[in-house]
């Protein structure tokens, strides 16, 4: 065996060059074999060589799924809280800036849940939309639709397609068991701060008390807001005397209102279809919405829809003032 003759020469003092002659091997081969497998870095041992070396070859290609324990437990934790794997990974770049080990791309958090091995612990349950695979989703078409004072999404300003000014909000209603209870929501663009208040029956009058009471706390910031064409939405025009435009989406076009179709899919998770929420309390529904909005996005650098809407308001105040 090699090893054995690597022993007893070197005992005998010869060179690493000469060891390597008489194996037929190259010199670096024989210099690398004695730095990796020495007792202690100091003898060269065969036993101890050829256990070293057995050792590090039954470990080879047996990487942990989620690249090591630490990001395992980092990423596990997360997932069960409903975070999205592209939300684990940028949130993980902001928490562990200096540590380069605790890094993961959001593909192979994907991959891990998705695999025939890992797939039996159902970790897809806790995904946004909880599906078995990844789908993609199409609008459907559109046909006009009449309200009092409405304005078209198509003539609303640059500046808020944009999605660069602060105080420009989504609304919309998710209704609750045979179409009576629900809630009403508000989603503002740039930050993605999230707001939901209970409405007790949906309809026009009901939902501009909510609006307005969503919007009390901040009213000197919201600039518009752009609905749906519900029922519950064509008093909307009480909004201007407060100075807040209103904007109407084409009919079945969900996708002109991403952000609020995105969070209410998000609400959803808490309060599925057919939900009673006259058996709900606006507690249990701050609770669930505290926890969205405490959540990292991708689109804010990941950083979560509280942070940046604080920031952002507090911001604006100061400017406010400013000027008075």
């Amino acid at each position: 065996m090699e090893r054995d003759k690597i022993a007893v020469w070197k005992s005998e003092g010869l060179s690493n060059k000469e060891i390597a002659k008489r194996l037929g091997r190259d010199c670096s081969t024989v210099g690398r074999e004695i730095t990796r497998n020495s007792f202690k870095g100091e003898y060269y041992v065969a036993i101890h060589a050829q256990n070293v070396s057995s050792c590090r070859k039954s470990s080879a290609g047996k990487r942990h799924p989620l690249k090591n324990k630490e990001v395992f437990e980092w990423v596990i934790k997360r997932i069960v809280r409903g975070w999205s794997p592209e939300q684990i990974s940028g949130r993980m770049k902001l928490v562990f800036k200096d540590n380069l080990k605790m890094r993961i791309c959001p593909e192979t958090i994907y991959s891990f849940v998705y695999s025939k091995e890992h797939k039996h612990r159902k970790f897809w349950e806790y995904f946004p939309r909880g599906h078995k695979k990844r789908k993609h989703w199409h609008g459907r078409k559109v046909h006009k639709s009449h309200i009092r004072h409405r304005i078209s999404i198509h003539e609303r300003p640059e500046i808020i397609n944009s999605n660069i000014e602060f105080g420009h909000f989504e609304g919309d209603s998710v209704e609750g068991l045979n179409h009576k209870s629900g809630v009403h929501t508000e989603v503002e663009r740039l930050t993605r701060m999230f707001f939901v208040k209970k409405v007790e029956v949906i309809d026009s009058d009901k939902t501009v008390s909510v609006q307005e009471e969503i919007f009390c706390d901040f009213k000197e910031v919201v600039k518009s807001t752009t609905l749906d064409n519900g029922r519950e939405n064509h008093l909307h025009y009480k909004l201007n005397k407060l100075g807040i435009k209103t904007y109407f989406a084409d009919p079945y076009s969900s996708w002109q209102r991403g952000s609020s179709e995105y969070h209410n899919s998000l609400l959803r998770r808490y309060f599925p279809k057919k939900t009673d929420f006259s058996k709900v309390t606006q507690e249990d529904i701050d609770e669930c919405v505290w926890e969205i909005n405490n959540t990292p996005r991708k689109c804010l650098g990941y950083f979560t829809p509280n942070e940046v809407f604080l920031s952002k308001l507090n911001n604006q105040r100061v400017a406010i003032q400013s000027r008075m």
